[in-house]
Order: C-alpha cells, then structure tokens, then sequence
C-alpha cells in the first residue's frame, strides 16, 4: 500500500515545487547582446517584460520590452501615452517577423481603437531602434528622448495576429485590454490600470495559486484516496478520514480563491471574463452542496444509501472536471509562463496515470475476491448437500 500511494505523495510534492513561482523574473533574464539595464519590470498580462536605464538628468530612457510565448505570425507593441491611460493616444514602438525572417520594428502613434498601427513619428524623439526574435520571444530595444518631468510614465503594450504584411486588429477582451498601466522609471514600481500599487497583481496571482491547489490537485487527490483505499479492509476508516480532510481543506481553500476571484471581477468592471466567472459560481455551488451533503449520509445499511452514493459520485466528479477546465481557462487569462502550464498538465497526467493503475489494481482484488467467495460458496453448498444426501438415505 505504501508504494502505491508514493506516486500519489509524489505528484503532492512536484506541485508545491510548482506552485514556488508562477512566472518568470525579469531579474534573472540575460540579454544575448550582453546588454544590462538598470531596472525592470514583470508586466502583468501577456507574458511581457520591460528593462529599461533611466537618466534624469538628460531624461532618456533606454528600455527593451520583451513578449515571450510569440509566434512568426503575430506582432507586438509597447507604448507610453503622455496623455491618459487608454490605448488612444499611445506613442507605440511596433515590431513584428517578416516573411523573409527579418525584422520589422517602426514607432507609430496610436489615434483610434480601429487601427493597423501606421508607421509615422511619435511626439517624442526615439533612437536606436532596433528588434530581435528568437525562441518564440520579440524584444524591442530603443532610446527615448521624454517630455519634460515625464519620470511617471503611462504604458500600454500589446499584441495581435499579422493581416498579410501588416499589424491586424488584436484581441478586443481577456489580457488584451487589461494590459495597461502605470509606471515610475525611478522607483521601479507599475501597477495595472485602474488599481493601486501591485495589490491587484498579487490578488490575482493568489487567486489562481488558492484554485489550482484547492480545486485543481487536492479534490482530485481527495477523489483517489476514496476510490481506491477502501477496498482494502485495512484502510477502513483511515481512507473516508483521509478523503474527509483532503476535500474539506480544498473546499476551505477553494472558497477563498473563489471570494478573492469576485473581488478582483468586482475591482475591474470593464474587464469581464464570463465563462471563468460562471464556472466558477457554479462550482462553489455544488461543492457546497456536497459539504451538506455529509450531514445528510445515511448509514452504510439504510435504503437511500444507493441512491445517496450517485448523487455523491456524480457531483464530486462533476466538480473536478469543472475545476480542471476553469484552471486553463485562468492560465489563459492570467496568461503566466507556459512552463508553469505544462507543470500543472504533468502534474494531471502523473495523477491520471496513478489512478489508471490503481483503478487496474482494485479491480483484481475485487474479481479475486468475488471468485474466492464464489469457490467457498460453493464447496459449502456442496459439503451441505452430500451430508443430506448421506443422511437420507442412511434414514431410507
């Protein structure tokens, strides 16, 4: 039993590894050019980067703005708007792959929503412009002359699908409007658009870590613990202890990053993510429904226990699908490294292939125990009707 619960136990310890850090730091990242920057930046939305040098003095920054996770086909922008904190008015600097592998890299000022990013001169003198791609990664490098006391800088930065030779309209919802914000060049603090400080951030990234433990791992390891340990005599009631406290930590768990899910939805009205919303009220719900459940469990013997036993297995199930699917759907949106992703997929293939064998391995028990019943069965049937025989027709 101990070795087949080491996979499981394994699975436990690679997420946490998993869950130590949720993306890339800018501060470890190393130029190819041997270029060093004096500061930088984790951008929030689109896996995107900003290092930059500030000079007060002669106020001129030189920045490179990084986009990872980038295919040939796509385009991306970075900007500041000396002017408010949308998208119109933004001075951008827009760099994408042509078909013949070389780069594209042009400043163009940004004047309306509907826009293919028009090359043209922005309100403020860029030098060294120049832009890189290279392992599914863009940077864009440039010097910028700043207006006067411009240390507080509005940012917006962006990507989209190219339209033949051209930028092409980029996403209009999700981490495409929502990647904006503030920045001090000295300090080094941004913060998204509409927040203060980095508190949004954090609550986001609290958010997902609470559901992707909670829902995402214990539920699942909960439902292994109850399936698959009670069918050994031993294990009883150690594994209903065990399944008990595992689904009831994720739901506690679960609950908050649900809560801390509605006050980020509650502090961005104009960023609407409805699918993830949804399923995410929904599971709240049936996991509540659950949690009442355990109150109402009928004895092992009473008439409803069947019954009880499909309602239990269906919802259970049911939550952890749920929960699985709303987890990518929030990598989708918070958008974090790809490796941190494909961490939370290996972690779900070590759990299936687990289950798998352990689902193979019950059932072996099970069928071996049902025929060494049935032989028993037998050989007493048996015994019992030659000893009535033998007595008849002794008495005959």
């Amino acid at each position: 039993m101990a070795n087949m619960l080491r996979p499981v136990l394994f699975s436990c310890v690679l997420i946490s590894l998993f869950l130590a850090s949720s993306a890339q730091s800018c501060a470890k990242y190393a130029f190819a050019n041997n270029k060093v920057f004096s500061s930088c930046n984790d951008l929030p939305y689109l896996n995107s980067f900003l290092h930059w040098t500030y000079n007060p003095s002669s106020e001129t920054a030189q920045i490179a703005y990084r986009q990872t996770g980038i295919t040939s086909g796509k385009w991306v922008a970075w900007g500041i708007n000396p002017k408010s904190k949308g998208m119109v008015g933004t001075q951008a600097l827009v760099a994408f792959q042509k078909s013949d592998g070389t780069m594209k890299v042009y400043t163009s000022p940004v004047t309306a929503y509907q826009t293919n990013l028009e090359e043209g001169n922005l309100d403020f003198a860029v030098s060294d412009l120049s832009a890189t791609y290279a392992k599914n990664e863009i940077t864009i490098f440039a010097t910028l002359k700043l207006p006067r006391n411009s240390s507080t800088v509005n940012q917006v930065w962006q990507d989209g699908p190219l339209s033949g030779t051209a930028p092409g309209m980029h996403a209009t919802s999700g981490a495409n409007v929502a990647s904006m914000g503030t920045l001090n060049l000295l300090s080094g603090q941004s913060a998204p658009a509409g927040t203060g400080g980095n508190s949004k951030t954090k609550k986001r990234n609290i958010h997902g870590v609470l559901n992707v433990v909670s829902w995402g791992i214990m539920m699942p390891v909960g439902a292994i613990f109850a399936r698959y340990l009670k069918v050994f005599k031993s294990a009883d009631p150690a594994w209903f202890y065990l399944h008990l406290t595992c689904q009831t930590s994720a739901y506690i768990i679960g609950v908050a990053g649900w809560a801390t899910g509605l006050q980020l939805g509650n502090e961005s009205p104009g960023i609407q993510f409805t699918a993830h919303r949804t399923i995410g009220i929904i599971l709240f719900c049936l996991a509540t429904l659950q949690v009442f459940a355990l109150l109402l469990r009928p004895n092992k013997d009473h008439k409803y226990r069947f019954y009880w036993n499909i309602y239990h297995h269906t919802v259970g199930y049911t939550v952890i699908i749920l929960s699985i699917i709303n987890i990518f759907k929030g990598f989708d949106i918070l958008n974090p490294e790809k490796k941190w992703e494909k961490a939370y997929t290996a972690v779900l293939v070590i759990l299936a292939f687990n289950a798998a064998v352990l689902e193979g391995f019950t059932w072996f028990i099970v069928l071996k125990r049902k025929k060494t019943a049935k032989t028993e069965k037998t050989m007493n049937g048996t015994n019992g009707f030659n000893a009535y025989g033998a007595g008849t027709r002794q008495g005959a």
